[in-house]
Formats: C-alpha cells, structure tokens, sequence
C-alpha cells in the first residue's frame, strides 16, 4: 500500500492555480527534522506536497511559511527529460488530507 504521513512546518506560503477544467491545484514543501546517527545530528528533510480540489482550495488558503501541518496522502513520482536531453525525477506526496497544527499564532 502506497501511503506516506508527514509533519513538519511549511517551508513557504502555498501557492494554489485555477485551472480552466475547474481542478484547483495546490503545492507547497514541509521541512521535516530527523536526527542521524551517522553524522550524530539534526538533519532536515524536504517533501514537495501536491493537494488538489477542495483540500487544495484550504491548503492554499492556511498554509503559510513555518506553519505546522500533518499531510496523509500517498507518494508519487514524476519523470522527465530535459533540454538538455538528462533524464530527471522528482519524488512528491499527493495529499489527501491536510491538517493544521498549533495555534493560528503559531504561523505569525
């Protein structure tokens, strides 16, 4: 089973498009601390974050940098060539569910 659950802090406002099909589409990044053994501290991982419809339209409007949030949803991969003629691969989570945490005072 596909399913990944992050919590973490935003690392920027979200950024929401309005396609003309009607689909919203909202995308942000969560910084997520982790402490590694190997080099014997805290270490930062990021996670590109995609929510789409309704979920889309409130992540867009609360998601604000260094606000804390809980993403459910599952992990997906995009593959592609560039110009240049290299093959790229970005790893992101499509989020089913997005939920606040702590205080709206918090993001202030």
């Amino acid at each position: 089973m596909n399913t990944a659950t992050v919590i973490g802090r935003a690392g920027q406002d979200a950024e929401i498009r309005y396609f003309e099909s009607g689909k919203v589409k909202t995308t942000f990044s969560i910084a997520v601390g982790r402490y590694d053994s190997k080099v014997k501290e805290e270490v930062t991982d990021w996670f590109n974050i995609e929510v789409w419809d309704k979920q889309a339209e409130f992540a867009g409007e609360y998601i604000k940098k260094g606000r804390q949030v809980v993403v459910d949803g599952r992990i997906s991969i995009s593959k592609w060539t560039d110009n240049t003629g290299e093959e790229k691969e970005r790893f992101l989570i499509i989020a089913n569910n997005v939920r606040l945490l702590g205080s709206k005072r918090d993001a202030e």
